[in-house]
């Protein structure tokens, strides 16, 4: 049960780092970026290919150094999205479209081939120095204890920008991007700074998993977007009476929850459904995780709209 329980953990704060980028385009921007799907394979991709070949001059440092690389790649196919959009005029969420689309096949070309392992490899979760240093008590908890240091700078990175000029008016352009014209600002580039992080987050979240799991899978990216939907959607709702709660918290403990769930549909076994007096039962497998996750998302929806619909009629 315990270790159930720190998988849970685990991949939900891997997840929670994109999920801070999704809540960027979808909460801040109003953006539907669908290159979400494309930039976090591509952290994947270079994460991978990085510590199975071996960055130049950096030595031990790769795993590290995978993760600078990575957010750096994921923040340049978000200003690719967004330049598509703001100079070409292509709609928000074709720009997106394309952006994946093209960054499948350069994922590919930077891995090498479909699945690449680099089992006995050093990562930023095990290796040498932290055989060193870490007591032999916090051994098992280790790749916990990172993740969650990771998640929290991240989001107090995020927080600190947002509370900044430039954050401010990455707010303003979502909000009403008419008054951000008025300061004699440019709402395109401030979209394509916020396109920029947001993916930045994305590819990150992606070298995190790579690094976690040891090895890249061209298929990891399938349905990414939709998983960071929901990890917004159940946060922003789930904790939005609790006004001290800030946003980028809500969104890493939805994170948490949104995992939390799809792996108590996966343990369920076998799921009944009675119609009448007919009863029809089918079993559960692992490789239902992407249609899991696909009702579970359609049920948030449904279940956000209907409040708000509720809130509207009260008022």
């Amino acid at each position: 049960m315990t270790t159930i329980l720190f998988g849970i953990f685990e991949e939900g704060l891997i997840y929670a780092i994109m999920a801070l980028g999704v809540y960027i385009t979808y909460k801040i921007l109003d953006f539907p970026d669908l290159s979400v799907d494309g930039t976090f394979p591509l952290g994947a991709a270079l994460t991978a290919a990085g510590i199975a070949k071996g960055f130049p001059f950096i030595g031990f440092l790769n795993p590290v150094a995978a993760l600078f690389l990575s957010f750096g790649a994921g923040a340049l196919a978000g200003c690719v999205t967004g330049l598509i959009h703001v100079k070409l005029k292509v709609r928000d969420l074709l720009s997106g479209i394309i952006v994946m689309t093209a960054l499948y096949s350069i994922n590919l070309r930077i891995a090498g081939q479909a699945n690449l392992p680099f089992f006995g490899k050093n990562t930023v979760f095990i290796n040498e120095v932290l055989q060193r240093i870490v007591p032999e008590a916090f051994k098992p908890y280790t790749v916990t204890i990172i993740l969650f240091l990771i998640v929290v700078i991240c989001k107090l990175l995020l927080d600190a920008y947002l509370k900044t000029r430039s954050g401010y008016l990455l707010r303003a352009v979502g909000d009403n991007d008419v008054l951000v014209t008025s300061l004699a600002k440019d709402k395109g580039s401030v979209k394509i700074i916020g396109l920029a992080i947001a993916n930045g987050f994305a590819a990150l979240a992606g070298s995190i998993y790579c690094q976690q799991q040891r090895f890249f899978e061209a298929s990891v990216s399938t349905g990414t977007i939709v998983i960071g939907l929901a990890n917004v959607i159940i946060g922003t709702q789930l904790l939005k009476r609790f006004g001290f709660v800030a946003s980028t918290t809500a969104v890493i403990i939805g994170s948490i929850v949104y995992k939390a769930c799809v792996s108590l549909a996966l343990s369920l076994g076998d799921v009944a459904i009675r119609l009448g007096r007919v009863t029809i039962s089918f079993p559960v497998a692992a490789s239902d995780l992407k249609l899991i996750t696909s009702i579970l998302f359609l049920i948030i929806l449904v279940a956000s709209s209907s409040r708000g619909k509720k809130v509207k009629s009260h008022a």
